[in-house]
């Protein structure tokens, strides 16, 4: 087996890894494993591996060690343990699966591979302030941290804008008749950063030369003006005019390390119409999410709220099992986790609300209390899935209205439907992928 057909395989077993972990969330037994754990069932796949030359091993018989036992014909191949008549039918005992733990980091990232997510959690309580690359600057600071390049390249631009041919002006200085502020206007006309004072003194220098040209033109047509990045090139750099101004020093950025804290607020109806499958399904959906939510965050917290018409905070075991014979009022969840998220502030902690229910609610709950409540409770998303294994009752209409208020397309608002099984996916698919990532 080459390299290639190694790495096909190792492909191979990566690929059928993610199909059993989408297959254990939809069907599989989500009992066996606990928080900080999961025990995800997978088919056995045979991995590819190293062999040795058997004609390295040494000698020329099957003895132990390479060596042939006394009495031992060369080439007859001896008993090894396990082979041999033994009890039971061949393919008898079940030993097609096994399993694969995965915390929750790992398992997270499996999922964001299977289902193509992208979720970047943002921290918010600031841990740890470090220093970082010299990125920012000031006016001020110690000599060591002068940025001389930045200095340098200041004063350069000054000399490129301050500098002129001063042998061009010397020669119009030598016109018959020209007189110092007939040579500076002509400066000033070509833009020549030159004061009245240099024009003076250079007429001066040269007064035994005067009447040399007859005219400015005279001096245009037969003297070649050399611009200031010719006169650096040929003669270099001698000074550079620096100033105080152009001073920069450089001082590192500071770097908060943020700790990524999250609040999962877990909403159930126990009402009498969630029977079993209803329940299931719920646990379904919920329990990949904690362990997702649990894998990408560095801290999270968990909370659990059951409700009827009534709602209490319950524990995580007694989440999924508990059923009443009470009606249903789902506005009162909501009033019970915004009081329960007081303990965790919006501007250190990353919130999620998931609700989880058949959609039937008492009259006008939703659309008078359910809705302005998720938007007065601050979350980087809320959810709500509706689990009707037979299709929907005329009374549950909870997930429409909150659809219908939302709409499809809102950053903060999931809705999502899981009549069976195979629905799972797609429900945790959509409240995932529904968060914005401008949520701070």
């Amino acid at each position: 087996m080459g390299l290639r057909d190694d790495l096909d395989r190792f492909r191979e077993v990566g690929e059928q890894r993610r199909e059993d972990l989408a297959e254990f969330i939809q069907y599989g037994d989500l009992g066996g494993s606990g928080p900080g754990q999961i025990n995800v069932p997978v088919k056995i796949v045979s991995l590819p591996e190293f062999a040795y030359d058997q004609r390295d091993q040494g000698g020329v018989g099957q003895g132990e060690d390479g060596t042939p036992q006394p009495g031992q014909p060369v080439g007859q191949p001896q008993p090894q343990p396990g082979d041999g008549d033994e009890d039971g039918e061949p393919g008898e005992e079940g030993g097609d699966h096994e399993y694969y733990e995965m915390d929750p980091e790992e398992f997270a990232a499996e999922l964001d591979e299977e289902l193509g997510l992208d979720l970047e959690p943002k921290g918010k309580t600031v841990v740890e302030e470090k220093e970082g690359p010299f990125t920012d600057m000031t006016r001020t600071g110690p000599d060591s941290t002068l940025d001389f390049e930045r200095m340098f390249k200041e004063g350069l631009k000054r000399k490129l804008a301050m500098d002129f041919d001063e042998e061009f002006l010397r020669e119009l200085c030598k016109v018959e008749g020209i007189s110092p502020r007939e040579v500076f206007e002509w400066a000033r006309g070509e833009n020549l950063p030159v004061s009245m004072a240099w024009v003076e003194e250079a007429y001066d220098e040269v007064a035994d030369e005067r009447g040399t040209w007859e005219s400015i033109e005279e001096v245009e047509g037969n003297v070649e003006r050399e611009s200031v990045q010719e006169q650096i090139r040929r003669e270099g750099i001698k000074q550079i005019p620096f100033r105080r101004e152009d001073e920069r020093y450089r001082h590192p950025e500071i770097i908060e390390e943020k700790e990524k804290n999250v609040v999962v607020v877990n909403i159930r109806d126990v009402s009498g119409s969630m029977r079993e499958k209803k329940r299931e399904l719920v646990e379904r959906t919920f329990t990949p999410l904690d362990w997702y939510l649990q894998g990408k965050y560095d801290n999270a917290e968990f909370v659990y709220i059951a409700h009827d018409a009534d709602a209490w905070e319950v524990e995580r075991d007694d989440f999924f099992g508990i059923r009443s014979g009470g009606g249903t009022k789902i506005s009162s969840a909501y009033e019970l986790a915004a009081e329960l998220l007081e303990e965790y502030p919006w501007s250190d902690w990353n919130r999620y609300v998931f609700a989880a229910g058949d959609s039937e609610n008492s009259s006008n709950d939703t659309g008078q209390r359910v809705i302005p409540m998720m938007e007065e409770i601050p979350a980087n998303l809320h959810a709500y899935v509706e689990t009707q294994p037979s299709g929907n009752a005329i009374n549950a209409t909870h997930a429409e209205e909150l659809e219908r208020h939302f709409g499809i397309d809102d950053d903060d608002v999931a809705v999502a439907y899981v009549n069976n099984e195979s629905d799972v996916t797609d429900a945790i698919y959509r409240i995932l992928s529904t968060e914005s990532d401008d949520n701070e």
